[in-house]
């Protein structure tokens, strides 16, 4: 996959999540995509002081994003 491809299907990873983490007063944005494996994400607004904001994290953010782009290794949230 080109850097664009990885950059574009993260992208489609996060607009499949955002709705879910919309409608719990919380948001994401992408922050970096480390040599096409690392992403850096930031969890906004209800998701910042979530309690369960790690498990979203891994459960939901970081699957859904290996759905679209399987090479990606890690997904981080970033303050």
């Amino acid at each position: 996959m080109t850097k664009e491809e990885v950059l574009s299907n993260v992208l489609k990873a996060l607009e499949e999540i955002r709705p879910f983490l919309n409608s719990d007063g919380g948001d994401i944005s992408l922050v970096e995509i480390k040599d096409d494996k690392h992403v850096k994400v930031r969890l906004e607004g209800a998701c910042t002081s979530c309690s369960v904001n790690q498990m979203t994290l891994k459960a939901g953010v970081e699957t859904t994003i290996k759905k679209y782009a399987p090479q990606i290794e890690t997904v981080i949230n970033v303050l």
